[in-house]
């Protein structure tokens, strides 16, 4: 059994990597954004209560979090095993997933600030099939649309840019802090997170051992 945690400010790239880790793996990959997302669409209550923390850019509460992410870590389907991406995000979280699942390492994806804002601005989403795309890494073939269905390709709103130098900047005040708890705890690897996604992947495998 392996439990995972990537940490990393918002576009560094853990959402990609985690899903192509933990299918090589045979693990749980469990993003608390899509969670999340998931609970903003069905519109359930926990849902609705997020939503407006979610676009405003802040971070959403850890009672919220937590009571969405316990039921996930107690599902069969992570009893092999997961790559928790995007929690914790504050030293109260966690605190609480150490009393939830003991991890066994945690990968700190490092990039610069600048990427990061080019990287999340130019995000663009199919509402349809879920395939997102970069304006300028990675465009749609027709301008505006989804590759795969044609569907009018959206923009979070957490990802214009007032909302993600929000992020950044609440990312910097409450979860670089975890860092330090984690590095205190022996779990904690720093990955360089810039460049290519192979040539990141290579580098999270030598940092996995």
């Amino acid at each position: 059994m392996q439990r995972l945690v990537f940490l990393g400010p918002p576009g560094a790239g853990k959402g990609t990597q985690a899903a192509a880790l933990a299918q090589v793996l045979g693990i749980k990959h469990l993003s608390t954004g899509e969670i999340l997302r998931s609970h903003v669409a069905a519109g359930t209550p926990l849902g609705r209560e997020a939503e407006g923390f979610m676009t405003a850019g802040q971070l959403v509460p850890d009672r919220l979090v937590l009571a969405m992410l316990e039921a996930e870590l107690r599902a069969p389907a992570a009893s092999a095993g997961f790559l928790l991406d995007g929690f914790p995000r504050t030293l109260a979280q966690a605190e609480a997933l150490d009393g939830l699942a003991p991890l066994d390492r945690v990968i700190f994806f490092d990039i610069g600030e600048g990427t990061l804002l080019e990287r999340l601005t130019q995000r663009r989403h199919c509402p349809q099939c879920g395939l997102v795309y970069n304006l300028v890494t990675k465009p749609p073939a027709t301008p505006g649309r989804c590759d795969q269905d044609g569907t009018p390709l959206v923009q979070r709103s957490d990802d214009r840019e007032d909302a993600v130098r929000t992020r950044l900047r609440v990312y910097q005040e409450q979860t670089a802090p975890l860092l330090e708890f984690y590095t205190r705890q022996g779990r904690l690897r720093r990955l360089d997170a810039n460049g290519p996604v192979e040539v990141v992947a290579t580098r999270l495998r030598a940092a996995l051992g």
